[in-house]
């Protein structure tokens, strides 16, 4: 049985609240993320129905121009 003498402060008390809360909170967040991928999958926008033929093309018919990524090593200062 616990001492008679020692008393919990007000200030442990308010710490330990902060602390349960904000594990619900991080745990509200882990079960969000687990949710969002199955969600945004299923929906008729999502990551994977965007991989069209017609997204591929450029407009007008016009043929796409190839432009470097990265410059080459001779006018790089």
């Amino acid at each position: 049985m616990a001492s008679g003498g020692k008393k919990t402060t007000m200030a442990k008390l308010a710490r330990e609240s902060r602390l349960r809360e904000r594990r619900l909170v991080k745990q509200a967040k882990k079960e969000a993320r687990k949710q969002a991928p199955s969600d945004h999958l299923d929906s008729p926008g999502g990551a994977l129905s965007t991989t069209t033929t017609e997204a591929a093309q450029p407009p007008d018919g016009q043929a796409a121009a190839v432009e470097p990524v990265a410059q080459p090593l001779a006018e790089v200062d």
